[in-house]
């Protein structure tokens, strides 16, 4: 899957994952390869990353936007670290 997270003043990350984990405003979810479309708005909290080579990475951010579809996820996050 292709990641892109985006902040208000830069790119944060781009690349294949193999999985998504994100604070979203109803609760957490994860994204795995083959997701069914969605779009949601996320809470402030931890977005964690797997990549390709099992290497996790972690951002904090006070809330956004994710759309995940077709393997293609976009993150807008609002102030992310």
């Amino acid at each position: 899957m292709l990641l892109e997270i985006i902040s208000p003043d830069k790119s944060l990350y781009t690349g294949e994952i193999l999985s998504l984990q994100v604070p979203g405003s109803k609760g957490s979810f994860e994204i795995l390869k083959n997701h069914a479309p969605i779009i949601s708005t996320l809470e402030k909290g931890m977005i964690n990353i797997r990549d390709k080579e099992g290497k996790q990475q972690s951002f904090e951010v006070d809330g956004g936007v994710i759309e995940a579809k077709n393997n293609k996820i976009i993150v807008l996050a609002e102030k992310a670290k």
